[in-house]
């Protein structure tokens, strides 16, 4: 038994060490990535990818030399890591629970607002010293390129990404060829043509940030659910796996039948002892 629960817990703790690969592959992809811009997911993948791998393989290494203290200490930093991981997939479902975007007639795009997003999110995307580096981002890697041609026609009939829809266009709801009394949209007044300006100091281009932000967070929360149920099993075959590692330490630590005494244990089969002692007589 002992030898069955050490190897199953190995072999799963391979399986969540194979999946914190995917992980980290995600977390280094939004780094170097030229179309997402937006850096609020990348630090929490990296450091959840590293510390799955990190236990993963503190768990399969214990298991294989059966390690009592190992899996001790492994089955503790696991259950913290649950706990981690389940508190920071609510907190992505909570902050992320409000946007997605303003129907435009006639128009294939969404447009969206900064106020639709929860405060917090708000709070961090207008941080000018974090703006200005998510700015420069959008800048390098020639977004609003993609639509710099588009014909009236075009923009009718085509879509756009959050990021394409908040900063390389004003709002739909501007008027710039004749005089208007109505009150537009404050962002109307902060599109320039020059390509290095166009919209990207209007709030509808943080709220399109904020849009990639929250459809990112989501895909990555159903990824956390997987990673916290398959984490939940391993625990529960680790602790199963401990417990028998210990009762086998402590009931049977010698030789191969791991009796240090002539007279067994009250729970010894008695026609089994009754046996033993025959042979040893005859």
């Amino acid at each position: 038994m002992y030898r069955l629960s050490n190897t199953v817990i190995g072999f799963l703790n391979l399986f969540t060490l194979l999946a914190s690969i995917p992980i980290i592959g995600a977390g280094l992809w939004m780094a170097r990535s030229s179309t997402t811009c937006e850096s609020f997911l990348q630090t929490p993948l990296l450091v959840l990818g590293f510390v799955i791998l990190v236990i993963s393989l503190a768990g399969f290494i214990g298991a294989c030399f059966h390690v009592v203290w190992a899996l001790w200490i492994y089955l503790l930093v696991m259950l913290v890591v649950i706990g981690a991981l389940m508190a920071f997939t609510i907190f992505g479902f909570v902050v992320t629970s409000q946007g997605g975007g303003r129907v435009i007639d006639g128009r294939l795009y969404k447009e969206y607002k900064l106020e639709d997003y929860s405060p917090w999110l708000r709070k961090r995307i207008e941080d000018p010293e974090y703006w200005n580096t998510i700015r420069a981002c959008i800048l390098n890697s020639k977004t609003c390129a993609a639509v710099g041609n588009w014909t009236p026609i075009d923009y009718m009939q085509k879509d756009m990404s959050p990021i394409q829809s908040g900063c390389c266009k004003p709002p739909t709801s501007c008027v710039y060829n004749m005089v208007t009394t109505n009150v537009q949209d404050p962002d109307c007044y902060q599109w320039n043509n020059s390509p290095m300006l166009l919209c990207y100091e209007c709030d509808s281009c943080k709220a399109g940030v904020l849009e990639s932000v929250r459809r990112d967070w989501h895909k990555l929360s159903v990824l956390n659910i997987v990673i916290l149920l398959l984490l939940i099993c391993v625990y529960s075959i680790g602790c199963c796996a401990f417990r028998n590692a210990q009762r086998a330490e402590t009931d049977y630590p010698y030789d191969r039948n791991r009796m240090i005494k002539i007279r067994p244990r009250w729970d010894y089969p008695w026609w089994r002892w009754y046996h033993d002692q025959r042979e040893r007589l005859y």
